[in-house]
């Protein structure tokens, strides 16, 4: 048993250690280890050329990164909070998202960008937010959003082994749960969703640490005798929709749940593919979305907790949508 956080610091020293054109860039990813601790001890393994500390400036991050994935290196950078993305936008989609196809497929951008998201740690408005709905909007990026540390450590290597760039959110409540992990090299190709838990009576798509609360609702909803399936896509980009469509055409019934702002959330993508698909008339009730509310996350704990779903929220939308009487909370 290993933590999240282990997981994906093995990916990334196996793969260093089998290609050398693989190196780490980012702030404080060397001697501090990481805004998270994930590097942690890479610096001494690899040595400074390829653990490279940055000033704190995001735009140069990914500007050295995608300049040196057009030359054949295939960098990893760390940016701490998803939320700075947003000062690297124009670098990831202008330049890395755009220039393979620009280039007719001959200059390939091969880099994986690892980001800290999500709210439940009191870091408030600009370092909490999940803005994976951007990126997967943006043609010629991959998003990656793992939910256990077999995931992250398999999609990682995925990841780093692709030609294009790879958007890899690493949700930070998930960094100290544990899971069996294979010590050897494996992958998990992108866009192969995983079913963590079979039903027969509705399908909760769920991502990230959504899946986690999706689990501990569907083991409440069965003393209700509801029989709860949740499916986690593993990848927004690419994304598994055959699994997706089979697991609603058996359960006749769809929660979506993310914790991103459910206004322009990706669940809205994953309720349209479906009622356009052939599982439309395997529905017996209306496809429900269950995401953040629209406000800034805020500071406070409580206000925190009450701003995106909770594991109450899921078994209420679940209990309402199969018209049952909630007793089970």
């Amino acid at each position: 048993m290993i933590t999240y956080s282990e997981a994906i610091r093995e990916a990334i020293s196996l793969e260093m250690q089998r290609n050398e054109d693989v190196f780490l860039i980012g702030e404080d990813i060397g001697v501090y280890g990481g805004g998270f601790g994930v590097t942690e001890g890479l610096l001494a393994e690899f040595g400074a050329d390829r653990v490279r500390d940055t000033p704190i400036s995001e735009s140069a991050i990914m500007g050295a990164a995608v300049g040196s994935a057009l030359t054949g290196m295939r960098p990893i950078l760390e940016l701490q909070f998803s939320d700075f993305i947003t000062i690297a936008m124009d670098q990831l989609v202008n330049q890395a998202a755009k220039l393979r196809y620009m280039h007719g497929g001959e200059g390939r951008v091969p880099l994986v960008l690892r980001a800290a998201s999500g709210s439940g740690t009191g870091a408030a408005a600009q370092h909490s937010q999940s803005l994976e709905a951007w990126v997967a909007h943006i043609p010629g990026l991959k998003v990656v959003q793992p939910s256990t540390a077999f995931d992250a450590k398999g999609l990682l290597k995925a990841a780093i082994d692709d030609d294009n760039p790879v958007i890899f959110y690493e949700h930070k409540l998930l960094y100290k749960t544990e899971g069996e992990v294979p010590k050897e090299q494996y992958s998990i190709p992108l866009g192969k969703a995983d079913i963590k838990r079979e039903g027969t009576d509705i399908t909760i798509v769920a991502t990230s640490v959504m899946v986690q609360r999706a689990l501990i609702a569907a083991a409440k909803l069965e003393r209700e005798a509801i029989n709860v399936e949740v499916l986690d896509p593993r990848t927004l980009v690419p994304l598994d929709e055959e699994t997706i469509i089979a697991s609603v055409k058996k359960t006749g019934h769809l929660l979506v749940v993310h914790e991103a702002v459910k206004r322009g959330g990706f669940g809205g993508e994953i309720a349209s593919i479906v009622a356009e698909s052939r599982a439309f008339h395997s529905l017996r009730a209306p496809i429900k979305r269950l995401g953040g509310e629209a406000v800034p996350i805020p500071f406070s704990p409580e206000l925190e907790k009450a701003a995106v779903p909770q594991v109450e929220d899921i078994v209420q939308s679940v209990q309402k949508m199969l018209g049952v009487k909630m007793t089970c909370i």
